[in-house]
């Protein structure tokens, strides 16, 4: 789908309070765009170029809480920007396999919004932002155990327990094969980080009883976290993010397969979410100064999409005291200037082809 592209529906518009007029057709939405990618080789420049800046910086703590993920080498980095027709521009260690930890809640959530609908979904899960951690007991006590949005841990796994299937392996075969739909490819699961995570999940197992206890839930509770759980371990490369982000940029069309995964209505409600509360409560930040919607893990993966353009997405193992890379940020943060990823800096779609101002 290219940048300023747009259907032949209609939106209302009013002049004043109370006053109807006639809907402007979003035929005139094409008037402004946010362009297009650069050439190819442009792309590829700008790619090396922000691995060599941001490399050698050494700021940040690898993530311990989970055993598994202790052992990361530090050093590793590696960037991936997928275009929406497919081509696919790597840089560092991108081949390097790691978890996908949180970023995996950004596709299960498409998939469920998918087979839910759109109004479904929002009220079962939510889409506001509970300005409080990740994994926050009291976010949940103060709105009456609505988990309030799908991102942070409590949402995810509503989520999960609405992923269609009665057991839990009929879930998860769920969630892999549509992944890996999202892909391009089989992605497998990492048994060492999910038996390591198993042994340490206990406050998302303790966050789903309660959300049990406020029939929020959608199936056991303990079944549910250990799903979650799994999802959590499934194994990516910064390749892999980068294409299933550039799926969602194209309205749910998978860029190397050509398959659609979802519907347009499902990448749209994805990407409004993400811009929202990706971040948690760091997700005005985020927007304010990368301008794309985005979603981080803890085991240093950073995903970004840049609606009809593409996706991009980082790999650094070190963290900041939030929980997200730091290598990544900045090549994510650089990157979305110079390749004109933000979402936000729109122009007269006549300037960019050369016409008149």
């Amino acid at each position: 789908m290219a940048a300023g592209s747009s259907s032949p529906s209609a939106r209302p518009t009013t002049s004043g309070p109370g006053t109807a007029v006639a809907p402007v057709p979003d035929a005139t939405l094409a008037a402004i765009s946010t362009g297009r990618l650069p050439a190819f080789d442009r792309i590829e420049q700008l790619l090396h170029q922000a691995h060599g800046l941001f490399r050698d910086v050494a700021d940040g703590r690898v993530a311990d809480y989970i055993p598994a993920l202790a052992h990361a080498d530090p050093r590793l980095f590696a960037m991936t920007v997928a275009e929406v027709d497919g081509t696919v521009h790597d840089a560092g260690d991108a081949d390097h396999a790691f978890s996908i930890q949180s970023i995996s809640k950004t596709f299960v959530y498409a998939l469920v919004c998918q087979e839910l609908g759109h109004g479904p979904a929002r009220e079962m899960i939510g889409v506001n932002n509970t300005g409080l951690g990740f994994n926050s007991v009291m976010a949940l006590e103060l709105n009456d155990g609505h988990p309030m949005n799908p991102m942070v841990n409590a949402g995810a796994l509503v989520t999960t327990s609405l992923v269609p299937g009665n057991t839990s392996t009929a879930k998860w075969a769920f969630i892999q094969e549509g992944l890996s739909r999202f892909a391009g490819r089989h992605l497998s699961l990492d048994i060492a980080v999910y038996e390591s995570e198993s042994a340490t999940n206990q406050r998302n197992r303790a966050i789903a009883r309660l959300m049990e206890s406020y029939d929020r839930l959608g199936f056991d509770p303990l079944e549910t976290t250990d799903v979650y759980t799994k999802q959590c371990s499934l194994t990516v490369t910064t390749h892999d993010l980068a294409v299933m982000a550039a799926t969602l940029a194209d309205g749910g069309v998978q860029p190397v397969t050509g398959e659609r995964v979802v519907d347009p209505a499902v990448a749209r409600d994805t990407l409004v979410v993400l811009a929202s509360t990706g971040l948690y409560e760091r997700s005005g930040d985020w927007l304010f100064e990368i301008g794309m919607p985005g979603k981080s893990g803890i085991s240093g993966g950073i995903v970004t999409i840049s609606p009809g353009k593409g996706g991009l997405a980082t790999f650094a193992p070190p963290l900041d005291a939030a929980g997200n890379s730091v290598r990544g940020q900045l090549a994510t943060g650089w990157l979305s200037a110079e390749l004109g990823l933000n979402l936000f800096a729109s122009r007269p779609e006549r300037r960019m082809h050369g016409g008149a101002p």
